[in-house]
């Protein structure tokens, strides 16, 4: 697989998770709320985006999660064994 796929597996899932969380307050909200640009919101759950670390702690603290609560609910979502580095 090449490196561009596997990454398109994790914003996958991550916008998946992000929706999710997110429930049926607005992106505009969520955004305003914690100090995240709402396009920035907007291209995570399009699958767009691969966040900076610190906007993933955003994101995280946004939704009431440690950070690796929200990495580990990213890692329950991809497939079993995978892993970005073909071995």
């Amino acid at each position: 697989m090449q490196i561009d796929y596997k990454k398109q597996i994790i914003l996958n899932s991550l916008a998946k998770i992000v929706k999710k969380l997110r429930g049926r307050q607005s992106q505009f909200m969520l955004a305003s709320e914690n100090d995240i640009s709402t396009s920035i919101i907007s291209t995570i759950e399009r699958s767009l985006k691969d966040p900076q670390l610190t906007t993933f702690y955003k994101l995280a603290e946004a939704f009431n999660l440690k950070p690796h609560r929200l990495m580990k609910m990213i890692e329950d979502d991809l497939p079993k064994d995978f892993s970005l580095i073909d071995r």
